[in-house]
């Protein structure tokens, strides 16, 4: 059985991440500024608690439009997804690539023991199959 690399030897360690207390404006010009499509969430543990996309930012141009006035929730927390698959540290770059195939994900967040450490791409796991 070939062994397959595993996703830490490929995964970014250095990420933007929000707090779920930033504001919300700021978390979006962040994103606008580093041209990233979304961000992990982690409390003061570093444990992932959710992840902040540009869809989910959408939801308060939306809410305010419709409402006609300035949103009430302003913190990430309030627009943040919940729920986020994420892959193990010591997972292999066949898994990552299986997890891809199989969600419309672009990224996942690495964890180790509920512990942000990284994020895969699925550009990172292409990278690897090349090598």
């Amino acid at each position: 059985m070939k062994n397959y690399p595993l996703v830490s030897e490929y995964m970014a360690k250095k990420l933007i991440t929000f707090s779920p207390e930033s504001d919300i404006h700021s978390a979006i010009d962040t994103m606008l500024k580093f041209k990233i499509s979304g961000a992990p969430v982690i409390n003061h543990q570093k444990e992932l608690v959710g992840v902040l996309s540009e869809v989910d930012c959408m939801r308060l141009i939306v809410n305010t439009y419709y409402d006609n006035q300035p949103a009430a929730q302003t913190k990430v927390k309030d627009f943040m997804s919940h729920t986020v698959t994420t892959i193990d540290v010591k997972a292999t770059i066949l898994e990552a690539a299986q997890m891809f195939i199989n969600a419309k994900f672009k990224r996942l967040p690495v964890v180790e023991k509920g512990v942000l450490v990284g994020q895969i791409s699925r550009t990172d796991v292409l990278r690897a199959i090349q090598k």
